[in-house]
């Protein structure tokens, strides 16, 4: 067993050594352990470090409002411009942090060698305490307590830092109010849809008009608003195109089912919605928002494929079965003075699943 034994604070020998020491060569000293010069020049640098990374902090807000997704330099090799200086904002803000840590280790904090020997079970109390000893010397050691150059401009670096992931939250999406305000094309935000009064319904993916009469009893028609097909009406112009006509798609997808009206049970002011027990719904699932049309003619009741809500058309949409919290939207309807379904107005409550301020607007 080795002579070389632990000591404590007090410098008493503790427990021996359970094998032979090794040894160790002679300490070398830094030129920072030894010359003042050296030792100030080195914590400027680590300094340094941490400015540069508050600077990029900076820079990385600044180039998130500058420039616009898309925007294209050839001088770059037409790399976006707002994906470079993201990039290189982002990522020398967070070398230059780690750069400048390291730097402070290998220059500046206290330098000898300790070694701690591995304990089969918990510590005892006294080694706890000799921990946390150690923990606050390692702290007094480290110089942040005298070192305020350094110890403030880490501080400063590591909260600037912060502000970069909590600004590039902001493109997780347009918030509900900013949806609403977006008038670019009809049907824009979360709280309406492209419905208005007189729109004729079309049948979805061919785009013809809709006949009260040509629809029986249990018939189930996958519907669509006319804007979203071309017309002789319109001259083949006028109708949404790529993306537009997705969302609006997906928003404004509607069904229609007919049924005896005597097994209509209408909600409250929507004794009129109907068309000779013809009924129109929202086609997309108040849960997660799927399409649905799996419908029981004998029942009347719709399930969504995907998590099996199922929704009683005959009585107002309301879910009698699955995760939906809420009934489906339903569209009023009337016939225009040719015979074809037309919508009164746009839905009165926002489509599709439930959003935390989806009761405003």
């Amino acid at each position: 067993m080795s002579t070389l034994e632990e000591r404590g604070s007090d410098n008493t020998p503790a427990v021996p050594e359970p094998i032979p020491n090794p040894g160790l060569p002679a300490h070398t000293w830094r030129p920072t352990d030894v010359d003042p010069a050296k030792e100030k020049r080195a914590e400027r640098q680590v300094a340094a470090f941490f400015l540069v990374s508050a600077i990029c902090s900076v820079l990385f807000v600044v180039s998130y409002f500058a420039f616009d997704v898309g925007d294209n330099w050839t001088t770059f090799g037409g790399l976006g411009a707002s994906t470079l200086f993201l990039g290189l904002t982002l990522g020398i803000g967070l070398m230059s942090i780690g750069v400048g840590v390291i730097h402070w280790a290998r220059k500046l904090m206290a330098d000898h060698e300790i070694m701690e020997m591995r304990h089969p079970a918990a510590s005892s109390v006294e080694d706890r305490e000799a921990t946390v000893e150690a923990l606050n010397t390692g702290i007094e050691e480290s110089g942040i307590g005298r070192r305020p150059l350094v110890r403030n401009s880490l501080l400063g670096a590591v909260g600037l830092i912060g502000i970069a992931p909590l600004v590039a939250l902001r493109d997780l999406g347009p918030t509900p109010n900013e949806v609403a305000e977006d008038a670019d094309y009809p049907g824009a935000g979360l709280y309406r849809t492209v419905w208005q009064q007189g729109m004729p319904i079309v049948r979805d993916a061919i785009g013809t008009k809709i006949k009260a009469e040509d629809l029986e009893v249990g018939d189930l028609v996958n519907a669509a608003p006319e804007i979203l097909y071309p017309t002789e009406e319109n001259g083949w112009e006028g109708a949404l195109e790529g993306v537009e006509v997705q969302i609006t798609k997906s928003k404004a997808a509607l069904l229609l089912l007919r049924m005896d009206p005597a097994e209509i049970q209408a909600a409250p002011g929507r004794e009129n919605w109907t068309v000779d027990g013809i009924i129109a719904y929202s086609k997309i699932c108040t849960h997660v928002g799927c399409p649905i049309s799996l419908n029981e003619r004998t029942t009347h009741h719709l399930l969504c494929p995907c998590h099996q809500s199922t929704f009683d058309l005959a009585d107002a949409g309301k879910v009698i079965f699955g995760p939906a919290a809420r009934p489906l939207p339903q569209l009023p309807i009337e016939v225009d003075s040719e015979g074809y379904l037309v919508a009164v107005s746009d839905f009165d409550e926002p489509v599709g699943p439930s959003f935390w301020e989806r009761n405003k607007g």
